[in-house]
């Protein structure tokens, strides 16, 4: 099943793209692909943020009202997988974010230096 969402501002290096499909990846349980409706060739996976030992980003204010989050629980955090030869890396410093009741979405740059760029996915998994 996909779930179609709309970023409320297009995703970093994906100018002009807004409108996404979300679907599971078969096989590989919370692992996602991002496809634009504009390009369908264009994709990244996602891993849901759940999964990941001790990653619990905070929204600023700004933020969660950019996506019209009124509590956490409306909020589903992913992760973009980055691979790489030796091991494949996960972005925890620009979660993509959705508000699960109205589909909005926005990848987002947090001001908390705790978390990488490329952190290898062995570390956090």
């Amino acid at each position: 099943m996909t779930a179609l969402l709309e970023f409320v501002d297009p995703i970093l290096g994906m100018t002009g793209l807004v409108d996404f499909g979300l679907s599971e990846v078969v096989g590989a349980e919370r692992l996602y692909a991002l496809r634009s409706a504009e390009s369908p060739d264009l994709r990244l996976y996602l891993l849901d943020g759940a999964t990941l030992h001790d990653y619990a980003p905070e929204l600023s204010d700004d933020q969660a009202a950019r996506l019209e989050l009124s509590s956490p629980e409306d909020a589903a955090v992913y992760v973009v997988i980055n691979p790489a030869p030796a091991a494949m890396t996960v972005n925890l410093l620009a979660p993509i974010v959705v508000n699960v009741k109205t589909r909005k979405a926005a990848q987002f740059i947090l001001d908390d230096n705790r978390w990488g760029i490329s952190v290898p996915l062995a570390d956090v998994a």
